[in-house]
């Protein structure tokens, strides 16, 4: 299981890519492999401002439905049109193609409550 030491991770399992003040979000692998095959993945909420911690958006797997939680607030600008038709790319390659949300960071105060690599992989005992 890989956990890529340029991105911040959450307990809820997400990790995020900070740009500037904008920043990728998906799903860790280790969600990902948990969840199982996933088959659909609902985001409505573009053009929204997301609060820390709450739901914005849900993924569905073979087996369950997952809420996806914010891990900074901020403005949803863009979900990843390929999970439409490609859903399977969240299992295929999570830090990559199957990232699922790009937004405006509103409260950098927050980012430093996320986790690093090394304390993410700790917390899931990889």
């Amino acid at each position: 299981m890989t956990f890529p030491a340029e991105l911040k991770y959450t307990k809820d399992h997400e990790w995020i890519r900070i740009e500037g003040n904008q920043a990728t979000i998906g799903i860790t692998e280790f969600a990902q492999r948990e969840l199982g095959d996933i088959v659909y993945v609902d985001i409505n909420t573009v053009g929204k401002e997301v609060s820390q911690e709450d739901v914005f958006g849900t993924v569905e797997a073979v087996k369950t439905v997952s809420d996806l939680f914010m891990p900074v607030t901020g403005k949803i600008l863009e979900v990843n049109k390929k999970l439409d038709t490609n859903p399977e790319l969240v299992n295929q390659d999570p830090y990559g193609d199957g990232w699922m949300v790009k937004v405006e960071i509103t409260a950098e105060d927050q980012l430093s409550a996320l986790l690093s690599a090394d304390d993410y992989q700790s917390q899931v005992g990889a």
